[in-house]
């Protein structure tokens, strides 16, 4: 099978430098828009903010890490009734940070009294961003599926074809017999094949669309703590952070599972996923004494990330991962696990709803 993984990985390296090297030097020397006083101490929050590092990269990989764990797990597997709960709590967790975390915070930064009346204050610049990022992310998951679909089928028709011929290369009452017997074993297994492998594109899609939108809003959340200079906001922002990672590192932790990569391309991707906020921090730290929140260009930048991010998950939480699961025979055949699935997406959604009061 076609191997797609370089391509979106490239994607996903182009825009985590894009936000690394890009976004610091856009927001950085902004003019002031001024902010509440608080109460500032750079030594403490210092250590606060490294610190953090090690904790939120410590959460999200463990929290990425442990439905990877299925392979060696054999209750956590993706054929047992407990793997839908699994992805239905994850998928809770990923719709909540889109509703409850991201979007409003697209808002306020895209609605700020700091930015210009014209444009922003006469157009519904969060809504509209959001709503072209989640159309846009269907055109995505529809074109990549479909391409590497038909890049596969397409090296399956040649290689049949190879076949045939080497088979009409040989003569007599057992060519006949062979070439007859080969065509039926084959014709029967192409069906179950040719399903499985559909279901796993689809999979290994949803888990890279998925991560490229978690990533663009993990960079921002890690700039904005590590760009802080008051302690009584980093507290709070350290323990919600460290659970909003762990919880979302599940659900993507889920998908990846689920879409059977190898396992070195599996431990890049969870690799990924746990750096990004602490590079964020990172930076933060780096660009502290000149990067403003509350600037204008500051502003626009986080502001058109998040409603792109929140579009994003959104989509990916109700079309790719819940629609899918809650849809299956399986899951509808079986009421006690609707009850489990139910009960877990919204034990996910409201864990990740509550976390909203810090962070």
């Amino acid at each position: 099978m076609y191997n797609f993984q370089p391509c979106f990985s490239n994607i996903l390296k182009l825009l985590f430098l894009l936000i690394v090297f890009v976004l610091p030097t856009i927001v950085s020397g902004d003019c002031t828009c001024d902010a509440e006083a608080t109460k500032n101490n750079k030594s403490v929050a210092l250590k606060y903010k490294v610190g953090s590092i090690a904790l939120i990269l410590l959460a999200g990989a463990v929290g990425v890490s442990i439905p990877l764990l299925g392979k060696k797990i054999p209750t956590l597997r993706p054929e047992h009734d407990i793997f839908f709960m699994i992805k239905a709590f994850a998928a809770g967790v990923i719709l909540a940070t889109g509703f409850i975390h991201i979007l409003p915070d697209a808002f306020t930064s895209l609605t700020s009294p700091c930015l210009d009346e014209n444009p922003w204050g006469k157009f519904p610049f969060t809504g509209f961003i959001a709503m072209m990022s989640a159309i846009g992310t269907l055109m995505v998951d529809s074109l990549a599926t479909g391409f590497y679909k038909r890049l596969h089928y397409n090296n399956s028709k040649q290689v049949n074809v190879v076949d045939e011929e080497m088979n009409e290369e040989h003569q007599g009452h057992v060519h006949v017999h062979t070439h007859a017997t080969h065509g039926h074993a084959h014709g029967s297994a192409t069906n179950p094949e040719d399903s499985n492998l559909a279901e796993l594109i689809r999979f290994r899609v949803i888990s890279q669309v998925l991560e490229l939108g978690i990533v663009a809003h993990s960079v921002i959340i890690g700039i904005s703590l590590g760009s802080s200079q008051s302690p009584q906001t980093i507290k709070p922002l350290l323990a919600a952070l460290s659970f909003h990672q762990f919880f979302e590192g599940m659900g993507l932790g889920g998908c990846i599972s689920q879409a059977q990569f190898k396992t070195r391309s599996a431990a890049i991707m969870a690799t990924f996923f746990s750096l990004t906020t602490p590079v964020g921090i990172a930076i933060g730290i780096g660009i502290s004494s000149v990067y403003n929140e509350n600037g204008p260009t500051s502003l626009i930048v986080e502001g058109i990330f998040d409603a792109a991010s929140a579009g994003i998950l959104i989509y990916m939480a109700l079309v790719d991962l819940l629609a899918a699961d809650f849809m299956n025979p399986r899951v509808q055949n079986s009421l006690r696990i609707q009850f489990g699935a139910n009960a877990s997406l919204l034990l996910g959604a409201g864990c990740m709803s509550v976390l909203a009061k810090w962070a």
